[in-house]
């Protein structure tokens, strides 16, 4: 086999690419590897350099004065020139680039060459190979403080709220690089109103809203509304001659003349804000127009400061955003202490902190935006809720942005003092608390109301809701039925249709709990309230341990649970299942846990071909007293249980929800569109009877078209206040190693299909050919292991999620272990793709 130079095989398989530093492992891969976008990028910077190298000259002996411009105006006779790179540093070298290689040629046939009385030396360009060289992340300095640099200083005080103060005075800015940033604020504005008459430059952000650290972003907001009218208004008084030789006009004909700023994009006023940057700020580098991302800006550096910086376009809501954190930092101290520590804790348990933004994890402001909401939820409130603060302005403190109302006091002497008197020490604990269990997969959190809103007021609405409630939202609200729903849903106090957590995942969001349970659990003990008389580490310094250290005297069990959780995931949803939980209201966990159940069911009997039948363990739902008399009153269709209010627990009998197995999957396409469907589990079943369709684990059935049965409007926003957790219970047989060779499998199949007929990766009907392969092997189906299945759904003061627990039974060849390791992934996948 033939490749060209920048290929050579691997002695151990594979092939490497010298150009790109990359193995590949096979034929395939490489084919793929050479079409894509960094070798061929590179292929073209390789080639461009050497054009570049062939038609350029080094050239020295030129005085250190001597700018580009002579050089270009000295060579300029032999040929066009292209470009002249000068040493930055030394100034005493230069590489001249002609356009065509005949002007090079005709500056060597010239035996000397003096310019401004210097002889200069002129020689070939030397010739590199080109060698791809990644460019490594620099993180900026100081934004980590490590625990040992602070841990001598927080162990010498004298209590947690003394910690707590010190970590706000070894991270906030100094008073001089407020200055220095003030000052280079106050340079940039002068040089934009040159540009932009009449522009309004205004920092917000980490720089300004008092959380500030060092090192971090200098955000700015280019305010040119006032710029537009002013064009405008320019434009159209041209026929005075004043005017027109005005300085300003000038100024705008110069650089906005090309360009009408109220018709003009994001992107093409951002190109214009990088060019001024770069000709006319000194010090300015690294300028980068970012128009794809979801608000346009302008990155730039600044190398003498060693600050980094970004500049957006009319960004009036996050500079509104920036004046609500000062206020709510005013009007209770004991905040900003909160925000700096908790940050610093996520940051060392790699929760939160990429410097270089994107990726899975909390940002600042996302951070921020729990501990406000933590703070309006304690009892009494230390925060008031953002609707609140807006009874508490008055009319010339009336702000609305882009639709959405952003009105609050600008003064905190507008806003009456808390009388809640907790100090720092229990308020840290407090909120590892309260996120420990809190559940985030059915929850939105809302800064506006200050308090949880249930996820089924998020959920889609169908085609005639829509266009009922579109005509009576007002503008900017009607934003809330696009809010992007994830694992952790925290809104925007202004703009309600953004989620600032959205871009978290699964995993991020079990860290976050994860890592906030053992900090609660730390807390309560006395190696966080009390400083040791030993010299020993206490207090934040081990609550600050980096991930992977562990806290000291903590330890976690070490027996496996045998338990799979499938969490709530509202996007993974079928809309007509997501209208169908919006409509449950506050009971949509039970109604969610009923699909969940049909699914997984229909993944061990259809797709996996286990023998699934009902459990003898009934299944049970825990109901206390109050909860009972309380649906009794709020829901006349629960009447019929009210009579058994005494009882502690309730026996609920266990829904037949085994599927018929089919032959090539036939009836897969039949069990998606009954797991979507309004039917109780019972409706898989073709052979069960009326009198077996009781709910899986539900206290009264829910809704099935039947509107006496949904909750009242005026609930469907709450949470449930009771702990529900419904059961269910199967007995599993296994007769085929489903999980030996799949892969292996999976791609004979997909190779014997037409591309026509070929079902996706990944599919239920994929799965399904995959296990019957695998069971036509050995005809001779034998009981290799046999299991019992308990489903419990748990939400409210925990995250919603099916947890899933396995007690292994009968396991002839001792294989239990190894089918519960492919389950662990196999299971959640399956059933989030019939719950689709």
């Amino acid at each position: 086999m033939e490749f060209n130079s920048d290929i050579q095989s691997v002695l151990k398989g594979g092939f490497h690419c010298k150009l790109c530093d990359t193995h590949v492992p096979n034929k395939a891969s490489l084919d793929d590897h050479l079409k894509g976008r960094k070798h061929q990028k590179l292929s073209s910077v390789r080639a461009t350099r050497k054009a570049q190298a062939e038609n350029s000259l080094f050239v020295t002996g030129f005085a250190r004065q001597t700018s580009q411009l002579q050089l270009v105006d000295y060579f300029q006779q032999f040929g066009p020139v292209a470009e002249v790179i000068m040493d930055k540093k030394k100034g005493v070298y230069a590489i001249v680039e002609f356009c065509e290689t005949e002007g090079m040629e005709s500056a060597f046939s010239q035996p000397q060459h003096i310019l401004e009385g210097q002889k200069l030396r002129v020689k070939p360009r030397e010739k590199k190979e080109f060698k791809y060289i990644p460019k490594k992340k620099q993180y900026p300095r100081n934004l980590h403080l490590s625990v040992e640099h602070l841990s001598q200083e927080l162990c010498q005080a004298a209590s947690v709220n003394e910690q707590m103060q010190r970590v706000v005075e070894s991270f906030q800015l100094s008073e001089n690089e407020k200055k220095v940033r003030h000052l280079l604020v106050e340079l940039l504005h002068g040089v934009f109103t040159e540009f932009f008459p009449e522009c309004c430059l205004q920092p917000f952000g980490s720089s300004a809203n008092t959380f500030d650290i060092h090192s971090c972003d200098l955000d700015l907001s280019l305010n040119l509304e006032n710029t537009t009218i002013f064009q405008a208004r320019a434009k159209g008084s041209s026929n005075k001659a004043e005017e027109c030789q005005s300085e300003d006009v000038q100024s705008e004909d110069s650089i906005l003349s090309d360009i009408d700023l109220s018709t003009a994009s994001a992107a093409e006023v951002l190109d214009l804000v990088a060019l001024v940057l770069r000709k006319c700020v000194p010090g300015v580098h690294k300028v980068q127009v970012l128009s794809t991302a979801r608000l346009p800006v302008v990155k730039f550096a600044h190398r003498e400061l060693g600050l980094q910086g970004d500049i957006t376009i009319n960004n009036r809501l996050a500079v509104r955003n920036t004046c609500f954190l000062q206020l709510c930092s005013r009007v209770d101290a004991r905040l900003r202490p909160l925000v700096y520590c908790i940050r610093y804790w996520a940051k060392q348990k790699n929760l939160a902190g990429n410097p270089f933004g994107g990726g899975p994890l909390l940002n600042n402001y996302a951070l921020t935006l729990l501990v406000i909401f933590f703070l309006q939820n304690r009892d009494p409130p230390v925060l008031p809720s953002v609707n609140q603060l807006k009874e508490m302005a008055c009319e010339e403190e009336v702000c609305v942005i882009e639709g959405w109302d952003c009105t609050f006091p600008s003064q905190p002497i507008g806003v009456p003092p808390s009388k809640n008197t907790e100090d720092l020490c229990a308020l840290l604990a407090g909120f590892f608390t309260f996120y420990g269990q809190f559940d985030f997969a059915g929850s939105v959190i809302s800064l506006r109301e200050g308090q949880a809103l249930s996820i089924t007021g998020f959920l889609s609405k169908t085609e005639e809701e829509e266009e009922v409630t579109g005509q009576l939202e007002k503008p900017g609200i009607c934003g809330l039925k696009t809010v992007r729903l994830g694992p952790v849903n925290v809104l925007d106090p202004f703009e309600l249709c953004h989620n600032v957590a959205g871009n978290l995942n699964e995993r991020t969001q079990k860290g976050f709990c994860r890592e906030c349970e053992e900090a609660a659990k730390y807390c309560r003990s006395l190696q966080y309230q009390c400083k040791s008389t030993k010299g020993k580490e206490w207090g934040l310094v081990r609550l600050f341990a980096p991930l992977g250290g562990g806290i000291q005297g903590l330890s976690r069990g070490t027996e496996r649970e045998l338990a799979i959780s499938i969490p709530f995931k509202a996007a993974m949803l079928s809309d007509l299942i997501r209208n169908q939980l919006r409509l449950a209201g506050g009971h949509f966990r039970q109604l969610w846990f009923e699909k969940v159940c049909q699914a997984v069911v229909c993944v061990f009997q259809n797709v996996l071909k286990c023998r699934v039948a009902p459990s003898d363990k009934p299944s049970k739902v825990r109901v206390s007293q109050e909860e009972t008399e309380h649906d009794a009153v709020t829901d006349t269709a629960a009447s019929a249980h009210a009579d058994s209010a005494n009882e502690d627990v309730k026996d609920v009998s266990i829904t037949d929800c085994t599927l018929p197995v089919g032959e090539n999957g036939k009836n897969i396409q039949e069990a998606k569109n009954n797991c979507a469907s309004d039917a109780c589990p019972s409706s898989l079943s073709k052979g069960c009877s009326p009198e077996n369709t009781d709910h899986v684990g539900l206290k009264r059935p829910l809704s099935c078209g039947d509107d006496t049965l949904v909750s009242p409007p005026s609930k469907r926003q709450m949470l449930d206040s009771t702990a529900k957790h419904p059961l269910a219970h199967w007995h599993c047989q296994l007769f085929h190693r489903v999980w030996v060779g799949r892969r292996k499998v999976r791609h004979n199949v997909l190779k014997r299909l037409r591309e026509a007929s070929r079902p996706e990766e990944g599919t239920i009907e994929l799965e399904t050919q995959v296990t019957e392969c695998i069971a036509q092997e050995n005809k001779e189906a034998q009981k290799l292991l046999e299991f019992t299945l308990e489903a419990e759904v748990l939400g409210c003061t925990e995250d919603t999620q099916t947890i899933l627990k396995f007690t292994p039974g009968e396991d002839y060849g001792g294989l239990f272990q190894d089918f519960f390791h492919f389950l662990e992934s196999f299971l959640p996948k399956m059933t989030e793709k019939l719950l689709e």
